[in-house]
């Protein structure tokens, strides 16, 4: 591809409003992440399928990284929706754009749109760049309308522009009207701070709506806690552009959220930003680029979050049980989401019954059956145990009250652990167990890195003989918590435990003064609840 070449795919919703995404440029900087170029496409890949308008790959010629992104992107991935773009600054001082080598370094990217950044705020243009202000007005207009001569799409970042408005606001719109005179089809007034509220922006971006009459994009920082309220908020006062990052990476504090932001565009606003059927595939998306990247997805996130649609709370139970929408803004199928209901301590007869129906245990309309799991629940957790991150370890509980019995694969006689320390600093760490099953006694022994992966072991050694989907089953998460002693120095200690089997995952609990035992009872449940899904019979 030569330097004049590019190449657009179609705009999925239209031109009318632009859904930027600069996860790869901007949300790189966040602290601990760091984008391999393999990173970068899959990510790539999945902001198209998402369906955005825009993907900011990063800044070609300014690192190897980035410069090897462009023109891998160009043959290994066949967009759908989106249209790359190269990120740069204008040319510099008492040059021309026709001959900086940064310039020239986003033209052979081969990426259809440039986004320049641009100093909008005076004391920036004098102290930063060390030129003058007239000078850095010739560097926007030389450098958009070199680029738009060139066959590009030009987008102008007026970086700190809030900052620089409120310190000399003649000179912010002046850069706004230059880029918008020399080419520019979108110019992005920028929140580089993060420090603005949505008034202030709604105000800002009107006045220079009106005195320029450029096209406006918002980028917002989420230093104040904002940057969603602010991207809407000038939304709100006419922008049609939009810059966001996935799950809201990005340096500091991070930016403003293209989930949140997109799902009230199109559920709040009725405004069509993607394609048909894209929502539905937004909390998928933003997992699958929380693990691209190397970070938990958050839990408490809106729209995406495993929590965002979980009812703890007896009385919002009550109440979704006769209509969901009580206490849901949206159905969260919408954005590809699920409800869930909480079983703890606050759980009322209604968490209960909802909490069955989702495990698939049919309560059957029993008040009686309902009000002891119930009162089971509470006096649990009283002692420690928590439900509602382990679902596995409930169901359990709550079949066992259902069926008057717990289910049982085997027979616990007695287990230990033996943790060695040796002379030359390192530990052995050993464990037997003793069990019955199918009326055989059995008799184990393992070793493994710590004692609870000792027994862990052990336990597969004894039972993997009569069960062996006990194969497929690998412990993923181990998590302890000390919990408040009740007796002087005494304490409690609560594990919960993650398993899969490659296809599901589910978590178990396990509460006992010491963490061995408390781990136990968690693998005891783990097994239990694997088996039980793996449509084993119980022995006992």
């Amino acid at each position: 591809m030569t330097t004049t070449e590019a190449t657009a795919p179609a705009q999925g919703p239209g031109d009318g409003f632009h859904v930027f995404d600069t996860t790869l440029r901007d949300g790189a900087q966040r602290e601990g992440i760091n984008l391999t170029v393999a990173d970068k496409l899959t990510i790539a890949r999945h902001l198209d399928e998402f369906g955005v308008g825009f993907i900011e790959g990063g800044w070609p010629g300014a690192n190897p990284r980035d410069t090897e992104f462009f023109a891998r992107a160009r043959t290994e991935i066949d967009f759908k929706h989106a249209q790359l773009v190269a990120f740069g600054a204008t040319r510099r001082a008492g040059g021309s754009a026709a001959e900086d080598p940064q310039v020239r370094a986003l033209l052979e990217s081969g990426a259809p749109v440039i986004t320049l950044v641009a100093k909008s705020h005076d004391r920036h243009v004098e102290l930063a760049l060390r030129t003058t202000l007239d000078e850095n007005l010739a560097m926007v207009s030389d450098t958009v309308s070199y680029l738009f001569a060139q066959g590009r799409r030009v987008f102008v970042d007026c970086e700190h522009f809030f900052d620089g408005y409120r310190a000399n606001a003649e000179y912010a719109k002046s850069v706004v009207r230059t880029a918008h005179e020399a080419g520019a089809d979108v110019v992005i007034l920028c929140d580089t701070n993060g420090g603005m509220l949505p008034a202030q922006i709604t105000a800002v971006v009107s006045t220079v709506l009106a005195d320029t009459g450029a096209r406006l994009g918002i980028h917002a920082q989420d230093d104040t806690g904002c940057a969603v309220a602010n991207t809407l908020a000038a939304v709100d006062a006419g922008a049609t552009h939009v810059q966001c990052t996935a799950n809201g990476y990005g340096e500091r504090v991070g930016n403003a959220n293209l989930f949140p932001v997109v799902a009230a565009l199109e559920i709040k606003y009725g405004r069509r930003v993607l394609p048909e059927g894209a929502l539905a595939e937004m909390t998928r998306i933003s997992h699958a680029i929380a693990e691209v990247v190397n970070l938990t997805p958050s839990t408490h996130q809106p729209y995406v979050g495993v929590s965002a649609f979980a009812h703890k709370a007896g009385l919002h139970a009550s109440a979704i049980k006769v209509d969901p929408d009580l206490y849901q803004h949206i159905d969260p199928e919408r954005v590809g989401n699920t409800m869930r209901m909480l079983v703890s301590d606050m759980a009322g007869r209604a968490s209960i019954e909802l909490k069955g129906k989702e495990l698939g245990v049919d309560l059957g309309g029993d008040r009686a059956l309902v009000a002891r799991v119930v009162e089971r629940v509470k006096e649990r957790e009283l002692s420690g145990y928590t439900y509602e991150a382990a679902d596995a370890s409930f169901e359990l509980l709550l079949r066992a009250e259902v069926e008057g019995r717990a289910r049982k694969y085997f027979r616990t006689e007695s287990w230990r652990a033996i943790v060695e320390d040796r002379p030359d600093g390192t530990h052995a760490n050993e464990a037997t167990v003793k069990l019955w099953a199918k009326g055989e006694r059995i008799v184990a022994t393992a070793e493994g890195n710590g004692p609870v992966n000792a027994l862990d072991r052990a336990l597969r050694v004894a039972l993997e003989r009569f069960y062996p989907q006990l194969e497929k089953f690998e412990l993923i998460d181990y998590k302890v918590r000390i919990l408040e002693g009740k007796h002087g120095t005494e304490s409690t200690t609560r594990v919960l435990i993650s398993t899969t089997d490659g296809t599901r995952e589910w978590s178990t609990v396990g509460v006992a003064p010491n963490v061995i035992a408390a781990s136990w009872q968690a693998l005891e449940d783990a097994i239990t609840y694997g088996l039980l899904h793996a449509g084993v019979e119980p022995a006992e």
